[in-house]
């Protein structure tokens, strides 16, 4: 597991009611498909719901047996997309992180900056830059959905080293 510097906004204090209706909306889901809510699932859920930041489907696999829990890993991957469809989580739109799941339900929408050098991802949320995008959708007779906001560059660490690195002789 590649672990990355993730500094978050408190979305995710406490779960308890959120985890109640995340697995009633993701049983909901799954009769509508045909499927079942089996305890592999409802495992893979809570677990889902534990992470506070970025993940692989591989972390839950590793979380899961660090648990003793005895969930194959083709569990993992077949409910990945079943819980991506049921709102649940999102797969990240930065295809070079590593990290490419990140939980939503119950959570504030926010948008990230990620540094291009140490690969720190970190979350924020900005009210005009909310309203900004709401009324560019409005002037294109646009109605928005979802949106996703990714901004690349250096964090300040990255800056500092390599302002260090050209003031050395």
């Amino acid at each position: 597991m590649n672990k990355q510097n993730i500094v978050a906004i408190d979305n995710h204090s406490q779960y308890g009611g959120d985890m109640i209706r995340a697995e009633k909306i993701f049983k909901d889901f799954l009769v509508t498909r045909g499927l079942r809510y089996t305890q592999a699932r409802r495992k893979i859920l809570k677990e889902v719901f534990s992470l506070q930041n970025h993940f692989e489907a591989d972390d839950i696999v590793q979380k899961l047996r660090s648990k003793g829990e005895k969930v194959s890993i083709a569990s993992v991957y077949r409910t990945i997309p079943l819980l991506i469809d049921a709102g649940i989580i999102i797969k990240n739109p930065c295809e070079h992180m590593n990290a490419r799941l990140e939980p939503v339900f119950g959570q504030q929408h926010h948008d990230h900056l990620i540094c291009v050098k140490c690969k720190k991802i970190i979350e924020f949320r900005d009210n005009k830059i909310e309203q900004r995008q709401k009324k560019v959708a409005q002037q294109h007779g646009f109605e928005m959905e979802e949106h996703r906001l990714v901004i690349r560059g250096y964090c300040g660490d990255c800056q500092q080293l390599n302002e260090n690195k050209s003031e050395q002789p």
